[in-house]
């Protein structure tokens, strides 16, 4: 066991620069308080760490309180992943929704007022926006997280999304490098491998990450993909042809490269976290993120001693993690230095967007709801980003808009003749969230309609399936603003 000296050495104290770990809990844990006064300059927010805006407050400014130009990150999308309103929702629709409506002023104003609320909380790094296009619709991890799957419109919509985050003194972490929207597996349990040739990878990944570097974004993350024709050896993370060749050298990429988060099974499951996190900084990245599933001071200790570990038997050049632990801090440097932005973004952008991204299809005669109705919500497992602990859905707007109005959850082979009897002679309002790639959910709505034809459908995730309901909503997200404007539309049209 490594006993550290009150006064970490030079090596020491960089290896503690290059992790960003998590923490559990409300308030800084001792512990972490200690690693900030040893070299620590970064930590990663997650929902168990938030409760309101002013115990955020709270809790940056318990971190500044030791390190003045302490990076605080978080993994705040909007829509369906967010770390500020975890229990509630979302007050921004995704960017499955902004691609949706098109409109790349309405998405840097997005991206501005989020990062507004950020930064007024003491949040200055946010892990987005993902700039992934979603060539793959059965792609389990990123659906409604990408602007779309068309390279030209994700690529203006990120570099929108950069550009309003950062002019609110947020930098922005665009990932998942080099794309992980053409796979099929969850790199949280898994490693994903896309097969495409190199051509393709550099037409049509790159194209959005290309918009990104030129609208300056201060970070860029990692993905733990294997990509054979860029590296057929190693996952993107841990490869110095993808993260140095190809993103320093080719594409001249000069700001923080970030891993994605080190315990997610692509990595842990097959290097570990310590191996992993040594591969990562030699091969070009400058920040190890960990912190999602681990969030303890022994995680810290044992990435830290690994990574001197490392350059002490020469399997890590110093010079490489100096290179890297001098970035994190330029970047530190960068959000203490940049003033909170005065410009005035629109307080209702966000309902708005929703509003605009509503997608509405009418495939025969319909009636408004004027009575409560029955909401069957048939529900899929939810990926790790997402998380199970927020709410999704129209029933508790329509139980605003409509008193009365029931609601049950629903999966599995019998969902449709489950929900069927469950809703009785109310009127049916199916939610779904991906129905294309769940068959027990199609069969679902194939029980409904043909026994309930006037049943409307609300698609909340990626809409690829037929439209086959007398009213088909695609709201392109299921942020609770998605939920609110869907349950208006049902109510008012």
């Amino acid at each position: 066991m490594t006993t550290l000296a009150r006064r970490p050495d030079t090596l020491t104290r960089d290896a503690l620069t290059v992790l960003q770990p998590g923490f559990p809990g409300t308030t800084a844990p001792d512990w972490l308080l200690r690693r900030l006064g040893e070299g620590l300059a970064s930590v990663g927010l997650f929902g168990r760490n938030i409760t309101s805006p002013t115990q955020l407050a709270a809790l940056t400014a318990q971190l500044r309180a030791e390190r003045e130009d302490v990076l605080v990150a978080i993994d705040e999308e909007g829509g369906d992943v967010t770390r500020l309103e975890v229990r509630t929702g979302s007050s921004f629709p995704g960017n499955h929704a902004l691609g949706a409506v098109d409109d790349t002023e309405l998405t840097r104003q997005v991206a501005h007022e989020l990062g507004r609320r950020l930064r007024a909380c003491g949040v200055n790094l946010n892990w987005a926006p993902s700039a992934d296009v979603n060539s793959n619709p059965a792609n389990p991890v990123i659906g409604v997280r990408s602007f779309g799957a068309d390279p030209e419109l994700v690529a203006r919509h990120t570099a929108a999304y950069v550009t309003g985050l950062q002019a609110a003194g947020v930098a922005a972490c665009t990932k998942h490098f080099p794309g992980h929207g053409d796979t099929s597996v969850d790199s949280h349990h898994a490693l994903p491998r896309i097969d495409a040739s190199r051509s393709v990878v550099l037409e049509r990944e790159l194209s959005p990450f290309r918009a990104a570097f030129a609208a300056g974004t201060k970070a860029v993350m990692s993905a733990h993909i294997l990509i054979p024709a860029l590296d057929p050896d190693r996952p993107a993370t841990l490869s110095h042809p993808v993260l140095t060749d190809l993103l320093r050298g080719e594409l001249g990429y000069t700001g923080l490269i970030v891993t994605d988060g080190m315990e997610m099974q692509a990595i842990a499951g097959t290097y570990g976290i310590e191996r992993g996190s040594v591969l990562a900084i030699a091969a070009g990245a400058d920040a190890i993120c960990v912190g999602g599933g681990l969030s303890d001071d022994e995680t810290v200790r044992r990435l830290r001693d690994a990574l001197v570990r490392a350059v002490r038997t020469g399997e890590l050049p110093e010079d490489r993690l100096a290179d890297a632990a001098e970035r994190v801090r330029t970047l530190s440097h960068w959000t203490a230095s940049t003033p909170k932005t005065s410009a005035a973004t629109p307080t209702e952008v966000g309902l708005t967007a929703a509003r605009r991204a509503l997608e509405a299809t009418h495939s025969g005669p319909y009636e408004p709801l004027r009575e409560p109705p029955y909401v069957a919500a048939f529900t899929p497992v939810a990926n790790f980003a997402v998380g199970n602990e927020t709410p999704w859905g129209v029933a508790a707007e329509l139980v605003r808009l409509l008193p009365g109005t029931r609601t049950g959850t629903f999966t599995g082979e019998n969902a449709g003749r489950t929900a069927l009897a469950e809703a009785g002679q109310n009127r049916i309002v199916a939610v779904v969230r991906d129905e294309h790639r769940h068959p027990w959910m199609s069969a679902a709505l194939d029980t409904l309609l043909a026994a309930r034809p006037d049943t409307i459908v609300v698609e909340m995730g990626v809409p690829q399936a037929p439209r086959r309901a007398p009213l088909h909503l695609a709201t392109h997200g299921a942020a609770r603003v998605c939920g609110q404007a869907a349950a208006e539309f049902l109510t008012e049209t």
